[in-house]
């Protein structure tokens, strides 16, 4: 039996690009997460118990700070990109493996709290990420 070594990480240098602009400066979270179910069918008898696995459906959640003030903000993107789809890629260790997906863009929050930084989270509907290869050493 093979004990694989792990290497955690933490998220602290990494690359955010959406289509062909560097986002890693307005974001503090960048997430991608599936969401799965089981389909049963029980019939009337005991033997007669089925359980059927779901294909995963994937969004990709993202935290970021707004920002109405610059042209090209992430905050300005999502909100006149509005139901398009966009092509990102996250790498989430600096020179590591880059995972890219294709994003339905959704805009997010305008505004916020006094005295506090205005942030805003989006949950954007996303293909499977794909893994790039694993760079090597």
């Amino acid at each position: 039996m093979a004990t694989p070594v792990v290497k955690p990480f933490i998220m602290r240098d990494c690359t955010f690009t959406v289509e062909a602009d560097n986002y890693e400066a307005h974001v503090s979270q960048v997430e991608f997460v599936p969401s799965s179910s089981v389909v049963r069918f029980k019939g009337l008898t005991p033997a007669s118990n089925h359980a059927f696995g779901t294909t995963a459906e994937w969004v990709a959640n993202l935290a970021y700070a707004q920002d109405w003030n610059t042209a090209d903000s992430l905050s300005e993107y999502l909100h006149e990109h509005e139901g398009e789809s966009i092509e990102v890629e996250f790498v989430p260790v600096s020179g590591g493996r880059p995972i890219t997906a294709t994003l339905i863009v959704t805009p997010g929050a305008i505004g916020g709290s006094v005295d506090a930084v205005a942030v805003a989270s989006v949950s954007l509907a996303s293909t499977k990420p794909v893994l790039g290869a694993i760079p090597t050493p």
